[in-house]
């Protein structure tokens, strides 16, 4: 089966509502948003037979400590597989994408935030290359370990 990678344009956002949550934490669904339209957050979609089945972003400017440095580490968020459409390489096809993608934008160093609990995710991330630690935190959705890889 066919698959394409596309740049999300805000108008589509609303559509990767088939995706994850949006409604479970508006607050945050708006924020990404608006990242998205003022040209901060760069968003691409898996899509098959028309669907979107995942999602990944590109942040430039973060004010997380240390995620973000400018011209030289940007920082992915929101990587996301529809839960039926896990643990069929789609995850690892768009962590590629995205990565090549950062460089053709000059970036040195890539950094993501992962819940210490999701291991499948974990262990992605380090299978493709984030395996220096640089903050271990906690938050609102638990413990985290926030990961970093020379592009």
């Amino acid at each position: 089966m066919g698959y394409t990678i596309e740049k999300l344009a805000p108008d589509n956002y609303y559509k990767c509502g088939n995706i994850w949550d949006m409604n479970k934490n508006p607050k945050r669904t708006k924020k990404w948003h608006d990242e998205l339209i003022s040209g901060n957050r760069i968003t691409f979609v898996y899509v098959e037979n028309d669907e979107y089945i995942g999602e990944g972003s590109l942040v430039l400017v973060s004010g997380d400590l240390g995620c973000t440095i400018e011209n030289e580490r940007i920082y992915l968020s929101r990587m996301v597989v529809k839960p039926e459409y896990r643990n069929r390489g789609i995850g690892g096809v768009l962590l590629d994408y995205l990565t090549e993608y950062a460089k053709s934008l000059g970036y040195k160093e890539m950094s993501l935030g992962v819940d210490i609990d999701s291991i499948g995710a974990r262990w992605l991330y380090e299978k493709k290359g984030f395996t220096s630690i640089f903050r271990m935190g906690e938050d609102e959705g638990g413990k985290f370990v926030k990961l970093l890889k020379t592009l």
